[in-house]
């Protein structure tokens, strides 16, 4: 089998270094590396014609529309493997990531799509954990990440981490990620909807600890901040989760969704009692959340009610 990379990055020309380095240490080396570069980004730009690929088989790709979604998916276009699989510019992938990701692929052709760990490091702490529960969707709509702290073994998942992530490509033939991602940059959730759009395909999505990358989560530029509040952000983050959620569930589930999501909620997603929850420690904070949250949760349904139109 063939395997493609896909490296989306955007001015952060040292963090891809060493992506692409991790990526020459392969033990099982990719058939192609796509890097996509933003047209207006001139420093990755400048550091790529200054690159030396070594045996690695790069290749570049412009993209001229802002946002993670519009990068991704020039990368599917661009990509003619048989497996594609993605990392960040701020990760590195640990030497066997490739040889793990194929050793999947080829033991079971009902897998579609295959991930793993992304161990986190804020500088030189390592965000560590333990968790049996990765990558899960409730009935009732609670999405349950935890890839950074997954343990035990490979199993299958509802939702891969895009991080860290691969498909088969006969799977996912002509699909796109979703282009109705609300965000500039990050477009948070993006994930989510391809997930689930390939599980309800029928497709297996496996999830196995021991494909790890390290995470050196950088500085973005736009206005998701990753820790410090932003209202636009986080109504955009609720928005496409919302989004995701509702092209997936059932008819009785998307009612049960809402009524959970609008009195119950999340931390990153609140609903009124999550609110209730954290005001006596963010008091004002915990407000602009909850407005935020609602808000993100009424544009996702209204955007869900405009058009099917999703992975196209």
């Amino acid at each position: 089998m063939s395997i493609a990379v896909i490296v989306p990055t955007y001015r952060r020309s040292q963090d891809l270094a060493r992506c692409l380095e991790a990526l020459q240490n392969q033990t099982r080396s990719p058939d192609e590396v796509i890097v996509v570069i933003r047209d207006t980004d001139t420093q990755t730009w400048s550091f790529i014609a200054g690159f030396n690929p070594k045996q690695l088989p790069l290749r570049t790709v412009k993209v001229t529309v802002t946002g993670v979604v519009a990068a991704m998916n020039t990368g599917l276009d661009t990509a003619t493997a048989d497996i594609v699989a993605f990392t960040d510019d701020d990760a590195a992938p640990h030497k066997d990531w490739l040889a793990r990701i194929e050793s999947h692929y080829l033991t079971d052709e009902r897998i579609g799509a295959v991930g793993g760990r992304d161990w986190v490091y804020h500088g030189t702490y390592l965000e560590d954990g333990t968790s049996q529960t990765v990558g899960q969707v409730r009935w009732f709509g609670r999405v349950i990440g935890n890839h950074h702290i997954g343990t035990g073994e490979a199993r299958e998942v509802d939702v891969l981490k895009g991080v860290n992530m691969s498909f088969r490509r006969s799977a996912i033939a002509g699909w796109h990620f979703d282009k109705r991602m609300k965000g500039t940059g990050a477009q948070v959730h993006f994930e989510l909807a391809f997930s689930l759009k390939l599980k309800r395909a029928g497709w297996k999505l496996i999830y196995d600890p021991q494909i790890a990358v390290n995470h050196y989560p950088a500085n973005r530029f736009d206005e998701d901040q990753r820790r410090s509040f932003n209202p636009i952000a986080f109504a955009n983050a609720v928005h496409n989760e919302t989004l995701a959620l509702l092209e997936y569930f059932s008819p009785l589930q998307k009612l049960a969704f809402l009524f959970w999501a609008t009195i119950v909620g999340t931390r990153e997603a609140m609903g009124f009692i999550q609110w209730l929850r954290f005001l006596p420690s963010e008091g004002l904070l915990a407000g602009k959340k909850l407005l935020a949250s609602w808000r993100g949760r009424w544009q996702g349904l209204q955007t869900w009610q405009g058009g099917k139109s999703i992975i196209n």
